[in-house]
């Protein structure tokens, strides 16, 4: 009689298809080692904002200054992996990244691949922003290639992994393996293909950040606090000699995504995306061909 119950009760009342990913089957986290954070990286700004405890990186943003860091060594391609906890309540006009870029190397002309959380107000989910700029399409001129998404858990609780995957063809944005992004390269006009190094920040960007600006930086709640850990930078460095082969988010040392793969980053684009930059009407996206294609 209960099972029987069960099975009624399944039946009038299904799971929902959005609480969880499907399993993506590989878990390309387990194929590279943490590094120890003053090993791999280094205070960029704001040194009084940052403490490292154990190789657990905090940093925080308050009226005088946020933080950020910055590996000690370029990459033409590879893993990069940090466990990332997020400030809940109030957060709108915060911006916690980690990202990889070149605008040192190449200021006012760089390339950039994002992964930031957009701050929020009391009661409304984090925006997890992915986002790719090429030659200086993120100065002056602006071309974005945003992709956003609510995530299926909240990441004020506990410690999750995000990732990138940069290889000479593709770009993979991962959270806890599971692929949520895949940003192909289909010309060298629209993919980064200088060395950049790995970044890590927590700033004030009131002016777009929540909402596109409606609520801002609110420091009645400050400090705005983000941890790190579990820090991974594995791959061809700048310096790698030519035959450094790139590493690859599938089983496939080719490159792309299993069946089960794209599978779970399917789901995660249609019950979690929100935003879709090829998709966005009021774009030109004669600027972002890759979109008709």
């Amino acid at each position: 009689m209960a099972l029987f119950l069960s099975l009624v009760l399944i039946l009038l009342f299904p799971s929902s298809n959005a609480d969880w990913p499907p399993s993506p089957g590989y878990w390309p986290s387990s194929k590279f080692r943490p590094i120890i954070y003053h090993k791999g990286f280094k205070n960029l700004w704001g040194p009084a904002h940052q403490s490292v405890h154990h190789n657990d990186l905090t940093i925080w943003l308050d009226k005088t200054s946020g933080s950020g860091f910055k590996s000690v060594r370029p990459f033409r391609s590879g893993y990069f992996e940090a466990s990332i906890k997020v400030q809940p309540g109030y957060s709108a006009g915060v911006i916690t990244a980690f990202y990889l870029s070149n605008n040192e190397a190449h200021p006012g002309f760089h390339d950039e691949v994002d992964i930031e959380f957009l701050g929020t107000t009391f009661g409304k989910p984090y925006t997890l922003q992915t986002n790719v700029y090429i030659r200086g399409s993120g100065d002056g001129k602006i071309i974005g290639r945003e992709m956003k998404f609510h995530l299926w858990f909240d990441p004020t609780q506990d410690f999750h992994r995000y990732a990138i995957l940069w290889s000479p063809n593709e770009i993979i944005f991962l959270v806890d393996d599971v692929p949520i992004r895949r940003y192909p390269r289909k010309t060298a006009a629209t993919f980064p293909l200088r060395p950049m190094w790995v970044y890590g920040s927590i700033w004030d960007a009131s002016s777009w950040a929540t909402e596109d600006g409606k609520y801002k930086a609110d420091y009645r709640y400050q400090p705005f606090v983000a941890k790190y850990t579990n820090f991974k930078a594995s791959g061809c460095t700048a310096y790698a000699p030519a035959w450094c082969h790139p590493v690859s988010a599938s089983p496939s040392r080719s490159g792309g995504l299993t069946r089960q793969q794209r599978k779970a980053m399917r789901w995660v684009q249609r019950y979690h995306m929100v935003y879709n930059y090829c998709r966005d009407p009021k774009r030109n996206h004669a600027l972002t061909p890759e979109c008709q294609s």
